[in-house]
């Protein structure tokens, strides 16, 4: 019999006591501020068919290639661990007849999965909370979660510390036709690329946008920008986002750049950057 010490899997991350019950108190908080918004809860499973997160989050983004727990059953059937929470609350709320016609404010919480590369502060295992509105199509949804959030840092006492940083990808045939000029415009400096965008050249171009490469960056400089390809809705809507941020004294900072690694986003989008 072996005398060697069981260890926990690489990136899956432990949460001893002293620590555990400060991290539930704090989600306890962050919960709260979201169920005052008028979000209900709902639970979704932590294994689904894989092929609903290649249909819903993209074949070709790096969570699918790369990043996925899969496995097959004894049926042969491919499943995998949930990487993220929209596929699955999307699922959910479809297969049960709770979209159509409807508007729904839901939220979830709990353990997502994805085989990255550990580090400090990442894991393979992590907790996310997230928040999903469906049925309101308007920027206003759009502004009541960017101020969801906002009440979050103030609880937790962080809003001094963070920005908020916006951009519109604008519609999904919009952003067909901003990825062809894209890909057409950086093909001739593939070879300068780095590795990450030499392969999503040809699979996720808008990724090559937020590169932390310093060479790829200097070449994106010349590249033509997403805003030239908007249709008038969504510019549109995104100047309303503008102005309702501003009469809410919310500033905000436009980071052309700022694009999401998942193909179901639209139109607006944000992060809060420390």
């Amino acid at each position: 019999m072996s005398n060697s010490r069981v260890q926990s899997v690489r990136g899956m991350r432990e949460v001893l006591p002293g620590l555990a019950s400060k991290i539930s108190e704090t989600q306890q908080r962050v919960l709260q501020i979201i169920r005052s918004y008028a979000y209900d809860e709902i639970q979704i499973p932590l294994l689904e068919f894989t092929e609903l997160f290649a249909r819903g989050v993209g074949e070709a983004t790096d969570i699918v290639e790369k990043e996925m727990y899969s496995l097959e059953d004894r049926d042969g059937v491919s499943l995998s661990l949930r990487p993220e929470g929209t596929a699955g609350c999307v699922r959910a709320l479809e297969e049960n007849g709770l979209l159509y016609n409807q508007i729904q404010k839901v939220f979830y919480a709990g353990p997502m999965f994805r085989y990255e590369k550990p580090q400090k502060g990442r894991y393979r295992q992590f907790t996310q909370i997230g928040v999903e509105a469906y049925g309101l199509p308007g920027p206003d949804i759009d502004l009541e979660q960017i101020l969801l959030a906002r009440d979050i840092w103030r609880e937790l006492g962080l809003s001094q510390t963070l920005t908020l940083e916006i951009n519109n990808l604008g519609s999904l045939e919009s952003r067909g036709k901003y990825r062809s000029a894209l890909v057409d415009f950086l093909q001739p400096y593939e070879a300068a690329l780095d590795e990450d965008s030499q392969r999503r050249l040809q699979t996720n171009p808008l990724r090559i946008l937020d590169t932390k490469n310093e060479k790829t960056k200097l070449i994106l400089e010349k590249a033509p920008k997403l805003e030239e390809f908007l249709d008038s809705e969504s510019k549109g809507r995104f100047s309303q986002l503008c102005t309702l941020l501003t009469e809410q004294n919310q500033d905000y900072v436009i980071n052309p750049f700022l694009v999401r690694g998942l193909d179901y986003y639209t139109d607006c989008v944000f992060e809060w950057k420390a």
